[in-house]
């Protein structure tokens, strides 16, 4: 699933608290390095500055399975994979590669009336009502035979996760309505204290708030926005938006997220959902409905740098791949399978994978197409998670550990994978992101994921989001770099690249979602930031294992 980190906080909302989050991220900080800029960048900058004169670049290509891209957004222009092999609109599969007029990729979650999925279900409440319809009605468990026994388990672990979290999102959805209500009175109250005037100091202690919970509420707005120094009609439009953001995520919880009768994907992409290896259905709008998530992914890695316009991309010769498989919900493994392998048939070098869930449907068809991308050369980045959870004790899926061993020779994980954990701009012990998730065997190393400043669809529009998905895609972006510089090195040659040449974090941490702090190589496997810098270096010296065909005199 792919998570939008919303300004606001939920939890401050629904106890009334303060709500104004706003970033004070240092400006482009992501790309910037710790020892010139004092913040901990992946040094992106500085290997332009001084590494790459003098120096040609392949184009890669980087593949986002995501909830699609805004392929003319403006500083993406020049920067979207087009299939040449295939003509556009003219209803055929000109390429044979089983999917019609895929000129910039492929969406798994779309009809071929043009019609796209957006809201889904969770993982788990898919599973549940698969489930459901075996064992609702059953009376003696006992007459189950073990794989049924299993299955009903699991069935039990669904529906209690499901009907629980169900109940919470509609007492919450209740709780907020009130609160809202109060906020927006509260909102109203502050702008009649200001009126025409400035929010200053005093004009915040002459305010006598008494007994009245709006005037109360108001105060601390307007403290808020003069510690931001921002306007009244900027506090009024923010606020609006937070709390249509988090009004959007508590209907949507209750209302599809964990509704075991929430089936769009039955309408509208009418796939046989019980064939894994399907290929073919959906549609080519790359875009989507709703491809906030998946333009902000795609202009870390590739917008346009040093154009005057929005922000910079970490590479530079690089086409982004738009594979739409990430609804508003948990993404169907089937949709992520296929997509892998549309990716490295089509050419993609680097694949991003900015979502991830607690339950699985069919492993196995992800791990093969993880197999497949291994075996093609294909590297796979994908984010670990926003839930503030071990990945060494709890699942985040898909991950690189194979179900089957039999899969594989000599490893039962995949080698050309690489999972990353999301740090933050500030300083010391709260360096980490707090919704990160970790683990010391499962997390390979960290990288710049809070208030990440990037393309956004709405009009040419940017905005800061924070997550693993973002800090994903900055690692996705490193590699690319790596790759287009250095094509002779294998998928596998760079992620040790990436993995020795980190900045190792040597003060202690604080454990995601907790106030306890660690040494960092607690958190992941490499103890470290990924760093482009000392890859690039790195990648200087390596002799490569791949032959690259030499440019035609």
């Amino acid at each position: 699933m792919k998570v939008l980190s919303l300004k606001i906080s939920l939890s401050l909302l629904l106890s009334c608290s303060v709500v104004f989050l706003f970033a004070q991220a240092p400006e482009n900080w992501f790309n910037k390095d710790n020892a010139q800029d004092g913040v901990r960048g992946v040094s992106t900058e500085k290997v332009y500055q001084e590494l790459t004169k003098g120096r040609t670049s392949t184009t890669v290509v980087v593949a986002v399975i995501d909830s699609g891209v805004d392929i003319e957004h403006e500083d993406l222009q020049g920067q979207i994979w087009v299939n040449q092999n295939e003509i556009p609109d003219n209803g055929i599969d000109d390429d044979k590669n089983g999917y019609v007029d895929d000129i910039h990729g492929w969406n798994f979650l779309g009809g071929k009336d043009g019609r796209n999925v957006n809201e889904e279900t969770l993982e788990v409440t898919r599973l549940y009502a698969h489930y459901r319809k075996k064992f609702k009605n059953l009376q003696d468990p006992s007459s189950l035979s073990k794989k049924e026994k299993k299955e009903y388990d699991l069935y039990k672990e669904c529906k209690e996760e499901v009907e629980k979290h169900n109940n919470d999102a509609k007492a919450q959805l209740a709780q907020f309505e009130m609160t809202e209500t109060l906020y927006l009175g509260a909102l109203e109250a502050a702008k009649e204290m200001v009126g025409d005037e400035e929010i200053t100091q005093d004009l915040i202690d002459g305010i006598d708030p008494g007994m009245d919970q709006n005037k109360a509420i108001a105060v601390r707005i307007l403290q808020g926005a003069l510690d931001e120094g921002i306007t009244m009609p900027e506090v009024e439009k923010e606020l609006k938006v937070q709390l249509e953001e988090a009004k959007a995520y508590f209907q949507g919880q209750s209302g599809y997220m964990y509704n075991p009768d929430w089936n769009p994907r039955a309408d509208i992409v009418k796939d046989d959902y019980s064939n894994s290896y399907e290929i073919g259905y959906g549609n080519n709008d790359v875009e989507g409905p709703d491809a906030g998530h998946g333009t902000h992914v795609a202009g870390i890695i590739a917008a346009v740098r040093n154009n005057g316009v929005g922000m910079d991309g970490v590479a530079t010769n690089v086409k982004i791949m738009s594979l739409r498989a990430v609804p508003d919900g948990d993404e169907h493994d089937k949709d992520v399978a296929n997509a892998i392998r549309y990716a490295v048939d089509n050419g993609a070098s680097i694949i991003n994978m900015s979502f991830g869930k607690g339950y699985s449907w069919d492993k196995e068809a992800v791990d093969a197409a993880v197999r497949y991308a291994c075996k093609n050369d294909v590297l796979l980045v994908h984010a670990a998670g926003n839930a503030a959870q071990n990945n060494d004790e709890k699942n985040n899926f898909p991950h690189d550990k194979y179900t089957k061993k039999k899969l594989i020779k000599k490893k039962n994980y995949a080698a050309n994978w690489i999972s990353v954990g999301a740090l933050s701009w500030k300083k010391g012990k709260d360096m980490t992101a707090t919704f990160s998730n970790y683990g010391k065997n499962n997390v390979d190393l960290f990288s710049p994921g809070v208030d990440i400043y990037s393309t956004i669809p709405q009009e040419n529009a940017y905005a800061s989001f924070s997550g693993t998905s973002m800090a994903s895609p900055v690692c996705a972006g490193v590699a690319a770099l790596i790759r287009s510089y250095f094509p002779q090195l294998t998928a596998a040659q760079v992620k040790s690249i990436l993995l020795e040449t980190v900045v190792p974090i040597k003060e202690k941490a604080n454990i995601p979602g907790s106030s306890e702090s660690v040494k960092f190589t607690e958190l992941c496997k490499t103890g470290g930031v990924v760093n482009a810098y000392k890859a690039f270096k790195k990648a200087m010296q390596t002799k490569g294992k791949k032959k690259v065909a030499q440019p035609k005199a």
